[in-house]
């Protein structure tokens, strides 16, 4: 049972988005007083508005084009609210595709490892330790199977649209991005340098913690999340299966971070905050990586 806002409501369920009748919400346009969801809710100046009160400019007391609508972080509202992820989801399945038609090389050239010899590639070391920094980044495009690519793309367009949506583009992008590079930096300081590591889940573990901390922000129930989560987590740290536990765990932990600072950063110095934050995040990679780098040469 979900969560109730209050106590004399115990016994009643949350209403459900006049938009998505499939999704319970606790919170009301401050206008029209209509249920909305995290992808209907436009930042105003007080609380949460619906898109219809912001076309009609109705709820901001000024004329419509007087300002712009702003998601929940204060992001632009646009007409796709999901269109990067499904920019991501057609990148990282094209990527696949040229994995299965070029073959082995092509992975090779572009998955992460530390310092390792890489037989295909010739008698020369490979791995980021040996300058390739560009691997901490292609690896979050490939994956190992289609069982693989499939959980990551399932999780990406459950999490990562309602996700988009309520933080706008560039949040969203550079949560998504900020998120993979602390999960392969923790993956490149903490594994083995000749264990190769490949997959978004780094940054799908981003939009994990991200969402968890929205979801609080508006009291939705967690429980579906959490449990989730939980069936992931055994899953990376079971030894039936070769998954990369450091990717998960950075960017579940860089997600986090970077969430609180989305959607808990007071408005007027809100932009600063919220890319502040990313840059401290992004550090935090780079100097594991320089640490692991050290290390190794």
């Amino acid at each position: 049972m979900d969560q109730v806002p209050s106590s004399s409501q115990d016994a009643q369920s949350l209403p459900t988005c006049y938009r998505h009748p499939d999704r319970e919400t606790g919170i009301r346009c401050t206008r029209c007083e209509r249920p909305i969801c995290p992808e209907c809710m436009v930042s105003a100046s007080v609380g949460f508005q619906c898109p219809e009160c912001v076309r009609s400019g109705s709820g901001t007391g000024h004329a419509p084009s007087a300002s712009a609508p702003r998601t929940l972080a204060g992001g632009t509202v646009t007409a796709d609210p999901r269109l990067l992820t499904k920019i991501l989801l057609v990148v990282n399945l094209l990527v696949f595709l040229v994995q299965m038609a070029v073959g082995d090389g092509f992975t090779d050239r572009l998955f992460l490892v530390g310092r390792a010899w890489v037989p295909e590639l010739g008698n020369e070391l490979q791995g980021v330790a040996e300058g390739q920094w560009y691997r901490l980044v292609t690896s979050m495009f490939l994956h190992g199977g289609v069982t693989h690519i499939l959980f990551n793309m399932l999780g990406l367009w459950w999490i990562g649209g309602p996700l988009e949506a309520a933080l706008g583009r560039a949040r969203y992008l550079a949560l998504y991005f900020v998120s993979g590079l602390a999960g392969s930096a923790l993956t490149y300081l903490l594994a083995a340098p000749t264990q190769p590591s490949l997959g978004a889940s780094g940054a799908i573990f981003g939009l994990f913690g991200a969402t968890g901390v929205l979801m609080r922000r508006l009291n939705y129930d967690m429980r579906p999340l959490i449990i989730l989560l939980v069936i992931n987590l055994i899953f990376t740290f079971s030894p039936m299966f070769n998954i990369s536990w450091q990717a998960h765990v950075g960017g579940l932990v860089g997600g986090v971070l970077i969430g609180y600072a989305m959607v808990h950063a007071p408005r007027e110095r809100r932009a600063l905050i919220q890319y502040g934050v990313c840059v401290l995040v992004l550090v935090a990679a780079v100097v594991m990586a320089l640490v692991r780098t050290a290390q190794l040469t």
